[in-house]
């Protein structure tokens, strides 16, 4: 009896890890099949979010550089880990508010794409500023050039965090954007898939963008390291890789100020009707006209760079007076 009741134990316990087996097996072939459908997605989200990555390059490889040759590296290491932290917030509250506020994802990305404006016409203004300041100190007669004067470990210091800042917080921006664009290609999938592939995108734009930007960086010990070899075909690349340094340096500041007005002004295009679909009409009666493949991509940058400079500019007048009033508040106390 105990010797039947064992073997009917027995028995069970078999049955039963055959089952748990089954659905071990049920769960890999869901997971596998989960892990194919979520790399899809990623690839295609990678590649819609492929003209915002441009953007970001060239506006954080302009935000990092200036600092001290010894630290760039550091710097970028800082930027890159605001960055991971900037999409660690993003990516929950984007999940949060496509669910509970679908509505307040377009305003949300206006606002951000008015303070990228507003950022993109205040280094505008403050670059002429200072090169008006620089013309009113010339003197009448060319005098000799005077070293500039090293700055101090405070004021490098003090210079790095301002760069630091500045990055991350444009990057909260552009990220945002990235982040909502890869939700967009997702947004009928199951909640958990969403979650894998903005956490997926998140890590590769990161990854990919300030990879990329300690090269540009470091350009310059690139050059020097082609040129201390022996091979006049290695010197000759260093040769031309250090005068081009300098060079793609100044145009990267030009392309970064205009990707502010780009990107910025695209989303709040988006959530301007008024000016969307007459835009979208006219890009859809150009499909005879002779080169529509080049007047279809410049007019929508050119109607981004206007809009991103009107509001920009009228935020700029905004913050300008608000300051204005208060240092008058102060004055009078």
């Amino acid at each position: 009896m105990a010797a039947t009741g064992l073997l009917l134990l027995i028995d069970d316990i078999t049955a039963l890890l055959d089952d748990i087996a089954l659905m071990a097996k049920t769960a890999a072939r869901q997971s596998t099949s989960m892990a194919d459908d979520v790399v899809t997605m990623t690839k295609v989200a990678t590649q819609k979010t492929a003209g915002v990555l441009g953007d970001d390059l060239a506006l954080n490889a302009e935000q990092v550089s200036g600092v001290h040759s010894d630290r760039e590296l550091a710097v970028v290491w800082a930027v890159a880990k605001g960055s991971l932290l900037n999409k660690v917030i993003l990516v929950p509250a984007a999940l949060l508010i496509s669910v509970f506020l679908p509505w307040a994802i377009v305003p949300l990305l206006m606002l951000g794409g008015a303070f990228l404006c507003y950022e993109g016409v205040e280094k505008i203004v403050h670059s002429w500023h200072k090169r008006q300041e620089r013309a009113t100190r010339k003197a009448p007669v060319k005098a000799a050039a005077k070293p500039k004067p090293a700055l101090t470990p405070q004021a490098l210091q003090a210079l790095e965090k301002s760069k630091v800042k500045g990055a991350i917080r444009t990057d909260f921006i552009l990220s945002a954007e990235i982040i909502a664009i890869a939700l967009g290609t997702v947004a009928s999938e199951p909640l958990i898939e969403q979650a894998a592939v903005l956490a997926v995108v998140a890590v590769l734009v990161t990854a990919v963008v300030y990879g990329i930007v300690a090269l540009i960086v470091r350009l310059d010990d690139v050059g020097l390291a082609l040129m201390a070899r022996r091979g006049a075909a290695a010197r000759s690349l260093g040769r031309g890789i250090l005068q081009a340094t300098p060079w793609l340096m100044r145009t990267l500041s030009i392309v970064g100020t205009a990707a502010m007005f780009l990107v910025g002004g695209s989303l709040l295009v988006h959530g301007m009707p008024f000016i969307e679909h007459p835009l979208e009409s006219a890009l859809a009666a150009m499909a005879g006209w002779p080169a529509a493949g080049l007047w279809r991509f410049v007019l929508p940058h050119l109607v981004h760079v206007a809009v991103g400079a009107l509001v920009g500019s009228a935020v700029l007048a905004v913050v300008n007076l608000v300051q204005r009033l208060r240092g008058q508040e102060a004055a009078a106390h």
